[in-house]
């Protein structure tokens, strides 16, 4: 049997490094590349043709987030390392099929890799516990529970404006607004845009 093929993702260089170093030792396993986070994802996947992508989010996941949130259609599957449970919702929600604290071991990783490559949904217990608490007891929302960037989204939702739009007028891309609308939608505790709207103005985050 061939190799698993790894490309490690992370902003910093000493997390990519030692992942790179921590894998590598382990049958089984090969690093295919290392690459920043905010890099050329689609011209690094078609350059390394990995099966598997780890992506280290960092200790300060806003902007791996939405990087995240960039991983072109058809990419191979993604684990994702966390550095704790606040962000596990989002990550699941922008297509990571396994989710792991930064400091899993390498029997951890390895397991892992293997499983979201096979198809297999891999989720640390302690996140996906973290997960089902926050789907089942919802916290109501407060003002300062979105970010400036899912306020800038949520007013042109309020607007009408389809996810096109939105990306044109903000500078981003599609998946970027996608990224942000169901996160929005999670925190206002909305099934549809319409509903989140309506939400906010309730909440008077904006006012129509």
């Amino acid at each position: 049997m061939d190799d698993l093929r790894v490309l490690i993702v992370a902003a910093d260089p000493l997390a990519r490094a030692g992942l790179t170093a921590l894998l590598s030792s382990q049958p089984g396993c090969t690093v295919v590349g290392q690459v920043a986070d905010d890099a050329d994802l689609t011209a690094d996947l078609e350059t390394f043709r990995p099966d598997v992508v780890l992506w280290d989010l960092g200790f300060d996941t806003t902007a791996a987030l939405e990087n995240l949130s960039d991983m072109p259609e058809g990419s191979p599957p993604l684990v994702a390392l966390l550095p704790d449970e606040s962000h596990a919702s989002e990550v699941w929600t922008a297509g990571a099929l396994g989710l792991l604290f930064r400091n899993a071991d390498a029997a951890s990783l390895i397991a892992a890799l293997g499983a979201v490559a096979s198809g297999i949904v891999a989720v640390d217990p302690q996140l996906a516990s973290s997960m089902m608490t926050a789907r089942v007891t919802p916290l109501p929302p407060t003002a300062g529970g979105l970010t400036p960037r899912e306020a800038e989204v949520l007013t042109l939702m309020a607007e009408g404006l389809p996810n096109k739009s939105i990306a044109l007028q903000l500078g981003i891309s599609d998946h970027t607004v996608k990224f942000h609308v169901n996160s929005i939608l999670g925190k206002l505790n909305a099934q549809s845009r319409t509903e989140a709207v309506m939400q906010a103005t309730r909440l008077g985050y904006i006012l129509l």
